[in-house]
């Protein structure tokens, strides 16, 4: 049976590739549920510190497998619906995830595609949030992210129209951070991730934590300061990143002129 989700890991960088091209990685069961899967796998991994996710064929994601919808079926994880779309829409991964989409990745493939932290795309991309064109709405986050990925009238232009949007636009409007040819596409999202993991892990993933977690506090100017949720959060995280081990190995290795060995 052929794996609906590859899994390799090299250079500290896990690559999971959505496969099932014949259906344009269309989302069923299997393919939520090794998604979700890969993703937890990597994620507790200590050898794994960035994490690609691409898909096979012409397609990033053609979204929900709507075949298997028509014939009654469960396209939701097993076993962990919690997880949401995917495997990912309401899956926290705490080390960074990078979006290599290679193809089409309309309605439910953009939302995976904004579920990452960045974005990659092939001169080939196609992004959109075509739902209300079906009497639906895009609710496996997309209605909730796009908001915060990309000024709001250009959001609402997106989601209220239904229209697909090409990788310049794209980048254009801040929804993806490089665009580039089909061919280079994996070799500049590794180059993009290989620059991520030689960084302290640690350090890497409370700065995800914080900005995700900043970007819903409360203003950066509080006249009693540090009493806020934003400054809360910030000095929370300070500290564990301060208390870890990288904190005096990253400095040492600045004042030896040496690489530094992260203690993770």
């Amino acid at each position: 049976m052929t794996q609906p989700v590859l899994y390799d890991v090299s250079d500290h960088i896990a690559l999971l590739t959505l496969n099932r091209p014949e259906a344009m990685n269309a989302v069923n069961a299997d393919l939520a549920t090794a998604l979700g899967e890969a993703l937890d796998r990597a994620d507790h991994d200590p050898s794994v510190r960035v994490i690609i996710v691409t898909g096979t064929g012409k397609a990033f994601c053609a979204g929900a497998d709507l075949k298997a919808i028509a014939k009654g079926e469960d396209i939701s994880v097993r076993g962990n619906p919690q997880w949401g779309f995917g495997g990912y829409a309401e899956h926290w991964i705490n080390k960074p995830v990078i979006a290599a989409v290679n193809g089409f990745a309309m309605g439910g493939g953009t939302e995976l595609a904004l579920a990452c932290d960045l974005i990659v795309a092939s001169a080939e991309a196609k992004f959109g949030l075509p739902e209300v064109k079906r009497g639906l709405i895009a609710a496996a986050g997309g209605l909730i992210r796009i908001q915060r990925q990309i000024p709001m009238k250009r959001a609402l232009e997106l989601a209220l129209t239904g229209a697909s949007l090409d990788p310049e636009t794209a980048l254009e409007w801040g929804l993806v951070n490089k665009v580039v040819p089909a061919e280079q596409l994996l070799d500049e999202a590794r180059a993009l991730a290989a620059q991520i993991a030689a960084n302290a892990p640690t350090a890497v993933r409370m700065t995800k934590r914080l900005l995700h977690e900043a970007a819903g506090a409360n203003s950066d100017w509080d006249p009693e300061w540090g009493t806020g949720d934003a400054w809360k959060l910030n000095n929370d995280r300070t500290m564990e990143v301060f208390g870890h081990p990288d904190a005096i190995e990253g400095p040492m290795a600045f004042a030896e002129k040496r690489e530094p060995r992260w203690a993770d």
